[in-house]
């Protein structure tokens, strides 16, 4: 029984849908795979042996690759390698159930203290395999279909009632559930009736050694940029849940206001089409030139963390336009570069940018508040020094040792009070 109230000694990370060597920013890869990736690192360092399991994506890839000292990630073979899109991952989930099985039966027996699920998909497996192996199962959901749903982007398909239903079943079978915000926290009992009591609200971190203030003239010579440019960036998934058309749109009213502003003007967008954006993956370049701002548009592909801490600290403005986040790390690692962010009042993201300190929350998707709040800022820049400072005193306060070190206390407590029956709350 001591044993069970201690820290695990090895856990299975389920990430099913998106592995962590994917490159963020593209495909289904975004803050996501940041968080498996910094947390894993971590939790090794702390002495837990953590092993990935995601879904294979090609035939190159090894079945096993030593990611970093203390951490492996398991490729699992389940359905055609690619092509494969997310919404047709539920039918391979019997497959993917079936290798994380064959891993753990290759292993001594009790290889395996926990599971740490993210996503829906992830929590799916996990809960048939936390029954089997009669381990805690913990789950982060990450996004949930109920809140997408409720704040949908115009034109957006909704998700649908399979993955709802997914959602439910995952909340109620595992031990204990991962909030990254309190208002997720919130959206997890009012929406699915969620045991308060089994919720730990655990903030994702940033990374303060590598997103830090920087020589903005040096960023901006790195890109091509001058000093005396406006810039305006974008970092995300191209997909309209992440909303990057408002940005464009807000940039078209700001010219349109101020022809002296075309001039100056430069809107970064970084990243690649995802989700219902590969639907219409140059739909964000027509708009663009529908609204006369072609010119003023640079669109940049996904880069490694410290092209993206440059482009940070080129911007002036970082804007996180989104209809839905559970939290917004874009908006903390600009922060911690000491840019302001100017983002939707909505989810974690009222938790990420603290309004008036380290940014401005916008209560609505209107381009012409965007325009407004942005146009404001850069034309005070006193005002926009004093959000710069109070940004980087805000991400100050997020790491991912605290993030790790919430965890930890997560899965000691699943593991204290785990019973053989636990998953039969998920029985309809």
């Amino acid at each position: 029984m001591q044993r069970r109230k201690s820290a695990p000694r090895r856990i299975a990370v389920l990430s099913i849908h998106t592995s962590p060597l994917d490159q963020p920013g593209t495909g289904d890869a975004g803050g996501m795979n940041v968080y498996v990736v910094e947390t894993a690192r971590l939790l090794a360092q702390s002495g837990i042996e953590v092993e990935i399991f995601t879904r294979a994506t090609s035939s190159d890839l090894a079945p096993v690759v030593d990611f970093m000292p203390g951490v492996k990630v398991r490729h699992i073979t389940a359905g055609p390698y690619e092509g494969l899109l997310k919404q047709d991952l539920p039918a391979q989930l019997c497959a993917v159930s079936a290798g994380v099985m064959r891993v753990e039966a290759a292993h001594p027996a009790g290889w395996f203290d926990l599971i740490h699920s993210h996503y829906w998909l992830s929590g799916q497996v996990g809960w048939l395999a936390a029954d089997r192996w009669q381990i805690p199962l913990v789950h982060s959901m990450h996004t949930m279909a109920k809140v997408k749903n409720a704040e949908l982007a115009a034109g957006d398909t909704p998700e649908p009632a399979m993955r709802v239903i997914g959602e439910e079943q995952v909340i109620a079978a595992a031990d204990r559930l991962v909030a990254n915000t309190s208002d997720e926290a919130n959206q997890l009992v009012t929406l699915y009736e969620a045991d308060p009591y089994r919720i730990d609200v655990v903030h994702p971190g940033v990374d303060l050694e590598l997103f830090t203030p920087g020589d903005k003239t040096n960023a901006r010579a790195r890109f091509g940029l001058r000093p005396e440019q406006v810039v305006l960036l974008f970092v995300g998934r191209i997909q309209p849940l992440k909303a990057p058309d408002i940005l464009i749109k807000a940039a078209a009213r700001m010219v349109a206001s101020d022809p002296t502003l075309r001039d100056r003007l430069v809107v970064t967008v970084c990243g690649g089409p995802s989700g219902s954006g590969l639907e219409q993956p140059t739909a964000l370049t027509d708009l663009a030139t529908e609204l006369g701002v072609g010119d003023l548009i640079r669109f940049e592909p996904p880069g490694d963390r410290r092209t993206l801490a440059d482009w940070y600290r080129a911007a002036d403005i970082t804007v996180v336009p989104s209809y839905s986040e559970s939290f917004g790390l874009v908006a903390v690692e600009a922060e911690a570069c000491g840019t302001p962010v100017v983002a939707s009042s909505v989810g974690g993201l009222r938790t990420a940018v603290a309004d008036g300190v380290s940014g401005v929350l916008i209560g609505s998707h209107d381009p012409l508040e965007y325009a407004h709040a942005i146009g404001t800022l850069i034309n005070n820049p006193g005002r926009l020094r004093e959000l710069s400072d109070g940004a980087r005193m805000h991400a100050a306060t997020f790491g991912w040792s605290s993030t790790t070190a919430g965890l930890i206390a997560t899965y000691r407590a699943a593991m204290a009070n785990r019973t053989p029956t636990a998953v039969l709350a998920a029985t309809p």
